[in-house]
């Protein structure tokens, strides 16, 4: 007796299949962390124990900062929707960008993919520049972050100037505009207020101003990962407090060979796994701004 199979459910059990596959995947991808005091934890939930620790030391204790596991990012930019999403972002500001690299050549041929964001320079030449402009309009923070005063950052020409001195190209002029424009409404969701250095912003305001990257200042400051960490699909990026010696992130630096995107002698706050330092320092030429 042979046994018939249809094509619709043929596909519906590969489909299936491949759904059961991914999930294990993801599960190995999300590779359990050691911790010597408290066993093996998933990486997020040891990075939420790390963010714990560091709010409650005084911001001046703190020293955000990220690492970035290029070897398990899948490119699926599920990242940069997250950042759009958490930000509401108009069409055309993103706060970060995942490159697509190829390393050697045929027939050796390697291809990677590699996120980048605002690194939150610890000697930022966005701040300096925009100071002879703007005063006031960008300053970093005590716990390391680049801010910026959405007040003082509507001049173009100071925007113009920040932009220019970022090696990275992480600044982006928001206009407000809305995704939904020219649809039968724009949707409540796009409606919605953020707040980003204690300033409110909304779509549909009349002046524009630039942005850039915050590490989700909102987020962590109430005990959440950026929203780019927390939604990684291959569990690439890690967050926390450089000032200690047993978060992920320091061990990460301190015990992995990593390298940063030293442009111009930054210091940059993000630190790269695997690939190469010049990679980006040649693509971020191809960045918009």
């Amino acid at each position: 007796m042979k046994l018939k199979l249809k094509r619709r459910d043929f596909l519906k059990g590969a489909v299936a299949l491949l759904g059961t596959l991914s999930l294990f995947r993801g599960v190995k991808i999300y590779a359990k962390v050691k911790d010597s005091k408290e066993g093996v934890l998933d990486q997020n939930v040891r990075m939420l124990k790390d963010l714990e620790r560091a709010l409650a030391k005084p911001v001046e204790e703190r020293k955000w900062g990220m690492v970035i596991d290029v070897q398990k990012c899948i490119g699926c930019r599920a990242c940069v929707v997250a950042c759009i999403a958490e930000n509401n972002l108009p069409p055309g500001v993103t706060l970060r960008q995942v490159f697509e690299v190829e390393d050697g050549e045929y027939p050796e041929v390697k291809r990677y993919f590699k996120p980048t964001n605002c690194m939150q320079c610890d000697d930022p030449p966005c701040v300096k520049e925009v100071e002879k402009v703007a005063p006031g309009a960008m300053y970093k923070r005590a716990d390391g972050i680049v801010a910026v005063n959405y007040s003082k950052f509507k001049d173009k020409k100071a925007f113009e100037v920040a932009q220019k001195a970022c090696p990275f190209h992480a600044l982006y002029w928001d206009t407000g505009d809305f995704y939904t424009k020219g649809t039968p409404s724009v949707q409540p969701y796009e409606n919605r207020k953020v707040t980003e250095f204690n300033h409110e912003i909304k779509k549909g305001r009349k002046e524009a101003f630039g942005r850039k990257c915050h590490f989700c200042l909102h987020r962590i400051e109430n005990g959440l990962l950026p929203a780019c960490v927390s939604t990684c699909t291959g569990g690439a990026m890690y967050f926390g407090d450089l000032n200690d010696p047993d978060s992920l992130v320091s061990k990460l630096v301190k015990e992995r060979k990593t390298y940063r995107l030293e442009m111009l002698s930054v210091k940059p706050r993000i630190y790269y796994l695997h690939g190469k330092q010049e990679d980006v320092e040649e693509l971020c030429g191809q960045c918009h701004g």
